[in-house]
């Protein structure tokens, strides 16, 4: 297991029926997935002089136990998917309560877009190679895209 985020819930996290909100689900996932890609080079800064970022087209969150006030999580996150390009990709997280119990799954799809054009771009050959060094799941498949009609 990669894991990319520990920490202690926060009362900011937690909803009125006193567990962690699901938009923090969201937070420590995201936080996660940029210490992944931080982690093999692609941090914030790298990026951002790339003038690209990470754009998600979908998330999805599946609640498995509930995490209370100053619980510890964990996350761990993984590659799942991805095209040989790394244009597309799917991302698994998996967040862990400070028991070891697994409390919830996220998956998310992305890509990569151009800042400043605002559209859909490939990473350059240099950080494209350093995606392509995240870490993957035991089940990772490259995703090879659908012919257009």
């Amino acid at each position: 297991m990669h894991v990319y985020y520990e920490g202690q819930v926060l009362w900011s996290q937690i909803d009125a029926n006193q567990h962690m909100r699901h938009s923090a689900y969201a937070d420590i996932a995201a936080q996660a997935r940029l210490n992944m890609l931080g982690a093999v080079g692609l941090n914030p800064v790298t990026l951002l002089n790339a003038r690209i970022g990470p754009v998600l087209f979908k998330e999805e969150l599946f609640y498995l136990r509930e995490i209370a006030l100053s619980d510890m999580v964990k996350v761990s996150c993984e590659l799942v998917k991805s095209r040989a390009d790394g244009s597309r990709w799917t991302i698994r997280h998996e967040v862990y309560r400070g028991d070891g119990i697994k409390a919830a799954l996220i998956n998310v799809d992305g890509a990569w877009i151009d800042m400043d054009k605002r559209k859909l771009t490939l990473l350059p050959a240099d950080l494209g190679d350093l995606f392509a060094s995240s870490p993957k799941s035991d089940d990772y498949v490259e995703d090879i895209p659908k012919p257009k009609e």
